[in-house]
């Protein structure tokens, strides 16, 4: 009786761990997700919340990743299961993943989770969404916050305001233009990288009210008439103009940076390297800037 007496309450103090491992994590989309233990194998489709999960010392857990996740060097050895729009779903299935993580607009969470697959959908637009993603993903990851994502905030804060710190007082108050990407899509106010320029003492020629990462058209910027242009420009394809442009003061005088496929990562992608961004704009502001000819 004895024996079975121990067994039983051996089993009960399994059951009672395993349940005390159990946890819910509340997501972008507002869903609860319930994880059973912290996950220990994550694919993820999204780059900035790949390297948010490895700047959070977590990157041996990554056991895939989206084609764009290539930082850092580590992350490329990885299997690619296609991109956050257009994921292989087989491909990640196969992979046996615990948990998946994807932005909250992608189509591939339904479908994940329909075969059963737990998704955690994060998508960080604001420097306040990036704080806020970082600290869900410490608690996915069972990372202490003091050790992990508040750690990791006030490093990038500090990061950021030695950049704007940097910056000679010539260099601020420049209107400035922001293009993400072609089409133009501009990085309005309201974004990451609207607030870095602020952070930086710019004034962003797209306000707030047209959301963060509007499509403009090309005559927006020619009426805005900024004195400095930034341009994102990953495929490093060549620059064709848009109409009216080369009337732009800030094409005439060459007030434009057009950053190469390593710098637009950094600057487009709202996660642990913003620190690093801030230095890139300010560096920007500083050489390419109105008040330098």
């Amino acid at each position: 009786m004895t024996l079975v007496l121990w067994r039983a309450a051996l089993a009960l103090g399994l059951l009672a761990s395993s349940l005390a491992q159990a946890f819910d994590i509340t997501d972008g989309r507002g869903r609860v997700v319930s994880l059973a233990q912290p996950p220990q194998r994550i694919v993820s489709l999204l780059p900035s919340l790949t390297e948010s999960v490895c700047a959070l010392e977590q990157c041996q857990r990554l056991v895939g990743v989206d084609r764009y996740s290539n930082w850092p060097a580590a992350v490329r050895a990885l299997p690619q299961v296609g991109g956050g729009i257009d994921p292989n779903i087989e491909a990640i299935v196969a992979l046996k993943p615990d948990v998946v993580l994807l932005s909250v607009s992608s189509r591939a969470s339904d479908r994940l989770e329909a075969l059963g697959v737990k998704v955690v959908a994060l998508e960080p637009k604001s420097q306040a969404d990036v704080r806020r993603v970082l600290g869900t993903l410490g608690e996915v990851l069972d990372v202490p916050a003091a050790q992990g994502a508040e750690r990791l905030w006030r490093e990038i804060d500090a990061g950021v305001q030695a950049a704007a710190q940097s910056l000679p007082a010539a260099a601020r108050n420049q209107r400035v233009y922001f293009e993400v990407s072609r089409g133009p899509y501009a990085a309005g106010e309201a974004s990451f990288i609207g607030e870095l320029l602020q952070r930086l003492g710019a004034r962003n020629v797209v306000p707030a009210a047209l959301g963060p990462f509007p499509r403009l058209n090309p005559e927006y910027v020619v009426r805005a008439n900024p004195d400095l242009i930034m341009i994102g420009n990953r495929s490093m394809q060549a620059m064709v103009p848009y109409p009216g442009w080369s009337n732009l003061k800030a094409v005439r005088d060459k007030h434009v940076c057009v950053f190469g496929p390593d710098e637009s990562d950094v600057v487009v992608r709202p996660g642990p390297r913003m620190a690093e961004a801030a230095r890139i704009m300010a560096r920007c502001l500083a050489d390419k800037g109105s008040a330098h000819p």
